[in-house]
């Protein structure tokens, strides 16, 4: 029990500050690691050839597919995890872990067997080129055949956030990164003995890398996560504990992976004018990693902050916690729009990009990076609708942006014949996007935060 108060003096005494950002900072610091490996990756693979990086491209929808499914349900346990601790029903959390964990598992039995079958017409759908197919089948079948470990690091990584131990998250993330950074040279060009296995040493590189922060993370929540448990033995699924996982889940999964929807239409378009303009747009969402997952680490400790202190009834904790982390996600979004404005060359010759590629890319990055402006606050409040169980008014937000709006932009300036004119559908959307979030804000604040001060009866 005395695990449990300190628990909750932590969440709901500690101030707001300094819980949020030292919850947030070692989450952030990972998924700027998490972002660089990434980048890494495609830089390497760049250097293969551009038809490979093309390949990796166009691998990109599933791969985020699957990051929405693996983190959007960690939204939902870490969501239920942590309103259960703040209610003080503490089998009610370690219900939440174990079932989580189960659901985890049969969905990377999904993308296993699309990784056996569904890589090949994947990607003859989008490339007549043999090249560019082969190379893609090549990486895409082995990430997701081995995305086990993938879920699996994700889920024990929410487990810690969601009890404040971000900072073992943190060094499980890293130490996958870095590994998968040292593997990555190895792998692709064949060096220390190893076979030269171009694009599918990178896909190698990065399930192991992924598998060692999986195996680290698990070890953590066994040892230092004493306010769970993840003992199975007598264990069943529980319907209504994996319901309420998904409650919030399934909208976090669904806008998460519309951005798959969003990829795939605009590799389409793209692809009509050049596969260059289609690396290109690989490229910028490899950039834009580094700007988007420091706010994404502000989000992760937010969403336990505000879930708690929803248990516990405290508005007061809630709006400073999420005024504090609009904040610090605007600022961090324009020193990154400012980076892309001023070095947008020096970032794509990262990539060997050739002149045509410069002369292509560096208009493109900047204009995309001015949608920078606006996506801090929509980032956050995202997260605050469900932090709040209303992950449905984030669905609204995401879809409207990506679907509604982002992609019958990109398709109508596509026809003036510019490539230059796709690239402005990515800031209208975005400012669309903070409209809708705003008023949804609005919506949330008087319905489930302002009564907070009204005492149950």
């Amino acid at each position: 029990m005395s695990q449990a108060v300190e628990k909750e003096n932590k969440m709901g005494t500690m101030p707001i500050g300094k819980l949020l950002f030292s919850m947030a900072l070692p989450m952030m610091v990972s998924m700027i690691v998490q972002a660089l490996y990434n980048i890494v990756d495609s830089v390497f693979v760049a250097r293969v050839s551009e038809d490979a990086l093309t390949a990796v491209s166009l691998a990109f929808p599933i791969q985020n597919l699957m990051i929405s499914v693996a983190s959007g349900t960690g939204v939902g346990i870490n969501a239920l995890l942590s309103r259960s601790l703040g209610e003080k029903n503490y089998q009610n959390a370690n219900r939440a872990a174990q079932n989580g964990l189960f659901v985890i598992v049969i969905s990377a039995l999904v993308f296993l067997l699309f990784g056996l079958f569904g890589t090949r017409p994947f990607f003859e759908m989008q490339t007549d080129n043999a090249v560019i197919a082969q190379g893609g089948v090549d990486y895409l079948s082995i990430c997701a055949i081995f995305s086990i470990f993938s879920f699996g690091q994700v889920t024990f990584e929410r487990l810690l956030q969601s009890t404040g131990r971000a900072f073992y998250s943190m060094i499980s993330q890293a130490v996958g990164a870095i590994a998968n950074i040292i593997l990555d040279p190895i792998m692709i060009f064949g060096l220390f003995g190893f076979p030269k296995m171009g694009v599918a040493g990178a896909a190698i590189a990065t399930v192991t890398g992924q598998a060692i922060a999986c195996c680290i993370g698990l070890f953590f929540n066994i040892t230092k996560n004493h306010e769970i448990s993840l003992n199975f033995r007598g264990f069943r699924p529980h319907g209504a504990i994996i319901s309420q996982i998904y409650k919030v889940g399934v909208p976090s999964i669904v806008m998460m992976s519309i951005g798959s929807i969003m990829t795939l239409g605009m590799n389409t378009i793209l692809m009509r004018f050049s596969s260059t303009a289609t690396a290109i747009f690989g490229v910028y969402f490899k950039l834009q990693s580094i700007a988007i997952m420091p706010v994404i680490g502000l989000n992760n400790a937010l969403v336990p902050i505000v879930a708690y202190n929803y248990g516990a009834r405290n508005r007061k904790r809630i709006t400073h916690t999420i005024k504090l982390a609009v904040a610090s996600a605007v600022a961090i979004m324009l020193f990154f729009l400012a980076i892309f404005q001023i070095f947008p060359g020096q970032m794509l010759l990262l990539f060997d990009a050739s002149e045509h590629m410069l002369s292509m890319g560096i208009p493109a990055l900047r204009i995309i990076s001015l949608s920078f402006i606006f996506a801090g606050f929509c980032i956050i409040v995202g997260s605050v609708f469900q932090a709040l169980g209303n992950g449905i008014l984030s669905l609204i937000v995401s879809a409207a942006r990506q679907l509604v709006v982002l992609l019958p932009v990109a398709w109508l300036l596509s026809l003036t014949g510019e490539v230059n004119m796709i690239w402005w559908s990515f800031p209208i959307a975005e400012l669309a996007s903070l409209l809708f979030s705003a008023f949804f804000m609005r919506y949330v604040y008087h319905k489930e935060i302002l009564p907070l001060d009204t005492p149950i009866k």
